[in-house]
């Protein structure tokens, strides 16, 4: 009774260690959202003279509608654009350069996977000038289509490895009773295999399209016109025009995180499928 007892007791303690744990966790994510929120709606000068943490006096729109109409939704657009055609790039090739690794046993799998794998290494500041030499040497710097292949080339490292070790956990019986039928290798792929990793796949789009959606510095060095930023550069501008006026770059940078904030919430549960997918076989 006693070690039950005890048992139950370090229990209950280790569960409130890991509440209070996530709790602070939690206080210290969502304290700079409120923060930049809060202060979103103050006036020019009211967040210097009433405190950073206090309420605003009124919801002032001013500084949201300022923002829209100063060129924002260009960067918006710009910006989804890039992130729709890249990720169905990244995807499409990331899942068929995962199939084969994950399924076939050739002389080169491993040397090719290790490859891929290496890859993740690379820094990608040390691409940045010869990515830029080939950008104007394809006649695409200062383009918004010079940004995808090296949003596609960056993300495939971590995304084939992560949909190999995926796809190895698919049961290879479906694959043998298909081919019984006639199916060829394509067909299972396209009918089988891809629907059946849509969870890893979900996964890789989230992960991914935040990096895309935040990254800087390929969108700073191979573009050049206002016409062609997206919004990191739109965050960017927005502060050197807007140096003195503190809530107006808080608007900006709410509207910036404010759909990926939404893409979170309702598609967090297939972000946890694809995170918890392949912990258990059999």
């Amino acid at each position: 009774m006693d070690s039950l007892y005890k048992n139950k007791v370090k229990s209950h303690a280790l569960w409130m260690l890991a509440l209070l744990a996530a709790t602070f966790y939690l206080i210290i994510s969502v304290l700079p959202f409120i923060f930049m929120v809060l202060n979103s709606f103050k006036g020019k000068f009211e967040m210097l003279s009433k405190g950073i943490f206090s309420l605003p006096g009124k919801l002032d729109f001013s500084n949201y509608e300022a923002v829209l109409h100063g060129g924002f939704w260009h960067y918006f657009i710009n910006s989804v654009i890039v992130l729709t055609v890249s990720l169905v790039l990244l995807l499409f090739i990331s899942a068929c350069a995962s199939y084969p690794l994950a399924r076939f046993r050739f002389k080169l799998s491993n040397p090719i996977y290790a490859i891929i794998v290496a890859c993740m290494s690379i820094p990608i500041h040390i691409t940045l000038i010869p990515v830029f030499k080939m950008s104007q040497t394809a006649h695409l710097y200062d383009t918004i289509w010079a940004l995808i292949g090296p949003y596609v080339a960056f993300g495939v490292p971590i995304s084939v490895f992560i949909l190999t070790s995926f796809m190895t956990t698919i049961p290879r019986e479906i694959e043998e009773s298909a081919e019984i039928d006639g199916c060829s290798k394509y067909k299972i792929f396209f009918s089988m295999i891809l629907p059946l990793s849509v969870p890893g796949l979900s996964t890789l789009a989230i992960y991914n399209g935040v990096n895309m959606w935040n990254e800087f510095s390929f969108a700073y060095t191979l573009t050049q016109s206002v016409a062609n930023r997206t919004l990191p550069l739109a965050v960017w501008e927005f502060q050197g025009q807007y140096s003195m006026n503190i809530p107006m770059i808080m608007a900006v940078l709410t509207l910036t995180l404010l759909p990926l904030l939404l893409l979170f919430i309702f598609f967090q549960d297939k972000l946890i499928k694809g995170m918890t997918a392949g912990a258990v076989k059999g």
